[in-house]
This record gives structure tokens, C-alpha cells and sequence, in this order.
């Protein structure tokens, strides 16, 4: 170790990852696992948290599962409380990932009962984990001096990319971006640290356990298999972003480019993306 240099947040952490039974979760946690942390693996799938805690203690590392819904406040409490007695203190680093794909239908088509379940998931989990952990994170700072704190939560580019027949995805992530910059500057000076996600496409299970009609279904697991990254690589970009104080997290190209387009000329962006829809729905072969 570098004297003068704080240690690392994702380096002997005592890590609570949400959503930890696949995917970007599961990646996360057993990267934490492979920087010495302790890492708490939370899923509503028990079977699923406890195949990742048995990858992590099969090669030396320490980890529990833990049953959670992230939709209800209760099952996150209960989280927490599970977490703290188990490292026998506060945790250090919380990551909200937990998330689900919907998509495939217009905005009036698309049943109420997706769009509740999607925003129940993707955007009152994160809040819901934000609620109970920040306070614990603040104050762990005398009982673990040596140790920094923080908070990841997992968006999406959809978060800014307003895909058509998406909506319910779309405005979850947008709402757990805006979450993650407005608890940024909440915590700004504290020492806790903020870092929100952002991917593209990542080669995950999140399409067949989600609510995406076949046709949408189809065409993610094309993008994914022709542009997406491995989970893996997504979260070791997104420790290593966290561990330098980065707020945003972009692992992929497209992602950045969309983000600065965005920002700089929203509306030509927003054009595009419709007019690029309207001419794959022209393609032969889509049906509408």
C-alpha cells in the first residue's frame, strides 16, 4: 500500500449486493469476494444467492445469502439487520441492483400491472436500499475509520436513451440515475461515495426473467450477443470506477457516445432514436 493513499471502497469491503443470484449481481459480488471483501449476497431467488455464495467459499472467500425483495421496505430492513449482525458491523458498501426487463409494447398498451411490477423492482428497490442504507453508511464512519463507504446503483443507458416501447424500463433507470446524482450531492464531503451504472447491452439472463414480448425478446439477445459485454467485465469497470470517485459508470463506448449526444443536442437524439425505430419496424420480417 501507497502511505497517504485511502484504501480502496471495493477492496475489503463488507459488501451487501441486492439482485446477487445472477447476472451483473452475481458478477459483482464475486469480484468483491476476489478483493478480499465479505460480501452479503441478497436475491428473492434463495437457490440463486446461495449458488454465487457457494462460487465465493468454494475459492476461499466469505459470503452469506440472504432472502430479499427489494420492492418491499420490510424485506430491506430485514436486509440490513441480517447484514450488520453478520459482519458483526456496518456494512461499507451497498450496491442496488436488483432489476428487471420489460419492454416490447407502446406506452397505452402496455398493461398497468408491468409498468407497476417494473417500477416496483428497478426504481423503489434502489429507493427502498438507498432509505435504509444511507443512514447505516453514515453512521459507520468512527466504528470503521479505515474503511470508505459507498453506494452503487445499477441504471441503465435507458436511464437517457428513451428506446420506444420501453417506457416502464426507461423511466425506472432514469429514475435511479436521478436518485444517484441527487444522493451524490446529498453526501457530497461525507466520505461516502456514489457511483450510478449505466450499460448497454450486457450478456445477462435479464431477458427471459423478465416481462418482454417474444419479438423485443429476440432482438436483445441479438444485441447482447453481438455487442454485449460479460457481466463480469461490467462490474470490475464499475469497482474500479467507484474506487477513483466516479460518479457515472459507462463500461461501453455506444453508452458514452449516446450520453454526450444526449446532453449536448437532446433533441436531435431523442429524433433519432424514433426515426431509427420507425425504420427497423419497416424492416421485412417485424411484424407489428
Amino acid at each position: 500500500m501507497i502511505l497517504g493513499r485511502s484504501p480502496k471502497r471495493s477492496h475489503g469491503a463488507s459488501a451487501v449486493v441486492t439482485g446477487a443470484g445472477s447476472g451483473i449481481g452475481a458478477a459483482f459480488a464475486i469480484e468483491l469476494a476476489r478483493r478480499g471483501s465479505a460480501v452479503v449476497c441478497s436475491d428473492i431467488d434463495d437457490d440463486a444467492a446461495q449458488r454465487t455464495v457457494e462460487a465465493i467459499t468454494g475459492t476461499g472467500g466469505r459470503a452469506t445469502a440472504v432472502h430479499c425483495d427489494v420492492a418491499k421496505v420490510d424485506d430491506v430492513a430485514a436486509l440490513a439487520d441480517a447484514a450488520q449482525s453478520w459482519f458483526g458491523h456496518s456494512p461499507t458498501l451497498v450496491i442496488n441492483n436488483a432489476g428487471v426487463g420489460a419492454g416490447g409494447e407502446p406506452i397505452g398498451t402496455m398493461s398497468l400491472d408491468d409498468w407497476n411490477w417494473t417500477l416496483g423492482i428497478n426504481l423503489w428497490g434502489p429507493i427502498h436500499g438507498c432509505h435504509v442504507f444511507t443512514p447505516i453508511l453514515r453512521e459507520a464512519g468512527p466504528e470503521q475509520p479505515r474503511q470508505p463507504r459507498g453506494i452503487i446503483n445499477v441504471a441503465s443507458a435507458a436511464s437517457f436513451g428513451a428506446a420506444p416501447e420501453m417506457a416502464a424500463y426507461n423511466v425506472s433507470k432514469a429514475g435511479v440515475l436521478s436518485l444517484s446524482e441527487t444522493l451524490a450531492a446529498e453526501l457530497s464531503g461525507t466520505g461516502i461515495g456514489v457511483t450510478v451504472l449505466c450499460p448497454t447491452f450486457v450478456k445477462t439472463n435479464i431477458v427471459e426473467s423478465g416481462r418482454i414480448t417474444a419479438q423485443s425478446s429476440d432482438a436483445a439477445n441479438l444485441l447482447m450477443r453481438w455487442t454485449g459485454l460479460s457481466a463480469g467485465r461490467v462490474a470490475r469497470d464499475c469497482l474500479d470506477t467507484h474506487d477513483r470517485g466516479g460518479l457515472y459508470c459507462m463500461p461501453q463506448l455506444d453508452a458514452k457516445i449516446g450520453w454526450n449526444i444526449k446532453r449536448f443536442a437532446p433533441e436531435t437524439f431523442t429524433r433519432t432514436i424514433g426515426l431509427a425505430f420507425r425504420a427497423s419496424a419497416a424492416l421485412p420480417g417485424r411484424a407489428d
